[in-house]
């Protein structure tokens, strides 16, 4: 998750759309009070390598907490911070109003299908149960639900939604949007992208499996028309 004042745009993170890789790329345009949410150890060292800044002004202030908030935050000594995945609703409530309603804010989404089989591997479901229908009937689909994260209220409440299909034209265009001197590009680096055994979903997932995906998914499914 990044809020830049720098460049005036709040990127919401969601999961299995290569929201690190995008966030290691915004995160070398940013500016010294932009705030930026940290992401796992290993990642957090290639950021600081490839974008030369790491995690940055992710301290809630007490003033944005709600008083049950700030009790909690005294009791267990310990600050509140900006998390990696927060929705939309978290975010608008801890910034401005000017903020939140005159900086870009945009996301990610990923044909379902897909981001399940992703997530199976990255899981390393292939090596601890018997199909993929077994993990995600034992395991569940809830971590992988980003619908909340970009919606407020049944509403979309981000400026744009951009693909994972799409990745390759997101760097133009945000460039252009965000009036970047030089284009944004994706490092070379992919977190987290070594799991996956098979690249086509098709071939993994199964009727019964397809199935719940539908019902689990239905309104991202019916939102960006995806098909299986």
């Amino acid at each position: 998750m990044i809020i830049s004042h720098k460049h005036k745009f709040i990127f919401i993170k969601t999961k299995k759309t290569a929201g690190t890789s995008i966030e290691i790329a915004l995160s070398k345009i940013c500016g010294d009070n932009d705030i930026i949410s940290a992401i796992s150890p290993e990642d957090e060292e290639y950021r600081k390598a490839f974008a030369q800044r790491t995690v940055q002004n992710d301290r809630i202030p007490f003033s944005k907490l709600t008083n049950r908030q700030l009790l909690e935050s005294l009791y267990r000594g310990k600050l509140l911070r900006f998390r990696n995945h927060m929705s939309c609703k978290t975010i608008k409530s801890l910034v401005s109003e000017e903020v939140w309603n005159s900086y870009y804010k945009f996301t990610f989404e990923r044909n379902p299908f897909d981001k399940v089989v992703s997530f199976y591997y990255w899981m390393g479901g292939d090596k601890r149960y018997n199909s993929i229908y077994e993990f995600l009937t034992q395991y569940g689909l809830s971590n992988l639900e980003c619908y909340n994260k970009y919606m407020i209220n049944g509403l979309l409440a981000v400026d744009r939604v951009y693909r994972y299909e799409n990745m390759n034209s997101f760097c133009d265009d945000i460039s252009e949007k965000l009036g970047l001197e030089e284009p944004l590009r994706l490092p070379p680096y992919k977190a987290k992208s070594h799991t996956r055994k098979n690249d086509d979903y098709k071939a993994v997932l199964d009727e019964k499996s397809i199935e719940l995906i539908k019902v689990c998914f239905a309104r991202e499914i019916k939102l960006f028309n995806y098909k299986f």
